[in-house]
């Protein structure tokens, strides 16, 4: 398959990675040409995969014209909330029967909207022209080569087992599901419940405080998920618990580490300095995670506790009382609890 990856970040560049492996003909798109030069030479992205030998067979380019021309497979690699203005950029040059597989984790600020709707409302494509990855995937781990699956979903089965077919790579077990709802609710969730465990881990607490997290983070995740349609055994798949286990549990997790530095007491700003100034994707999508859930009336409290340090100034310690000081309630899935 010809494909196109649109953008150079980590998790961008170990796809393109995964593509060439699995036999296919691969552009990736960079920004700005001096490391589409580089990546073209070294074989390496020095700014976000460094030490990680790219195939001698992946193409980099500066060009969007150049980069979409002829391309059967077009790989939205940037972040979701940057996903509408680059679209409306490359929407002139996109093959008109191109299938558009969208990486990003996270629900749109301004709209309230999945990244899948995102795609199709400024594109104008079908639901049947739009998919979705999501799955425990960790970008440095998956260069490396380190055995990992994810989740291809599409409405439409035929086109995602096409998009499987080009991702199967020796490493890289892609499975299908026509659930696009679900595995996007999880992906976005889960980087807000990361940031939580971050913050605990940063104040010293331990395993069982962790499992408590994660565990509570799904339960939120799919009343979400439940609320807006998805299914429920979406959320307890790969694109669920397994992207929710590992972003929560990695110190490779941004959202993790970001919020382990505030758990030690850095402030917001002092977190996004040590992270080269990269704000971590849980901190926007705690606002919109949050705003979704108020609209159809899904209880998030962790989601909103998070948002609550984030954006309200609420102190990483009182997070612990607020969450722990709610209601004793029974433990029941998929309803508003």
């Amino acid at each position: 398959m010809r494909a196109v990856v649109m953008g150079s970040g980590s998790w961008g560049t170990a796809v393109a990675k995964i593509l060439v492996d699995a036999g296919n003909e691969v552009t990736m798109w960079a920004r700005r040409p001096e490391l589409a030069e580089q990546i073209n030479t070294l074989h390496e992205n020095q700014d976000y995969l460094p030490g990680i030998t790219l195939p001698a067979g992946l193409t980099a380019v500066s060009s969007v014209a150049e980069a979409l021309d002829g391309k059967e497979l077009v790989v939205c690699a940037v972040p979701s909330q940057s996903l509408r203005a680059n679209l409306d950029g490359w929407r002139d040059h996109l093959p008109a029967d191109a299938v558009l597989l969208s990486l990003a984790k996270g629900v749109e600020i301004s709209s309230g909207e999945r990244m899948s709707q995102v795609i199709k409302e400024v594109t104008g494509f079908g639901d049947s022209q739009v998919a979705v990855l999501s799955g425990p995937n960790l970008a440095r781990e998956i260069a490396m080569e380190q055995p990992a699956a994810t989740v291809i979903a599409c409405t439409d089965e035929a086109v995602a087992q096409r998009v499987q077919e080009a991702f199967a790579a020796p490493y890289f077990r892609p499975y299908t599901n026509t659930d696009v709802v679900g595995t996007e609710i999880g992906g976005a969730a889960k980087n807000v419940i990361a940031l939580a465990c971050g913050m605990a881990s940063g104040m010293g607490f331990g395993e069982n405080t962790l499992a408590t997290l994660i565990t509570r983070g799904l339960a939120e995740t799919i009343r979400l998920g439940v609320a807006l349609g998805a299914d429920i055994t979406t959320l307890a798949g790969l694109a669920g618990v397994g992207d929710l286990v590992a972003t929560c549990s990695s110190p490779l997790s941004r959202n993790r580490t970001f919020g382990a530095r505030m758990g030690e007491g850095a402030s917001l700003e002092e977190a996004q300095a040590a992270t080269n100034g990269q704000v971590a994707e849980g901190v926007k999508s705690c606002r919109s995670v949050r705003a979704l859930a108020q609209q159809h009336e899904v209880e998030m409290p962790l989601t909103e506790a998070v948002y609550q340090v984030c954006h309200e100034g609420l102190p990483v310690q009182d997070m612990v009382g607020m969450l722990l000081g709610r209601t004793t309630k029974p433990e029941v899935y998929g309803a508003a609890r």
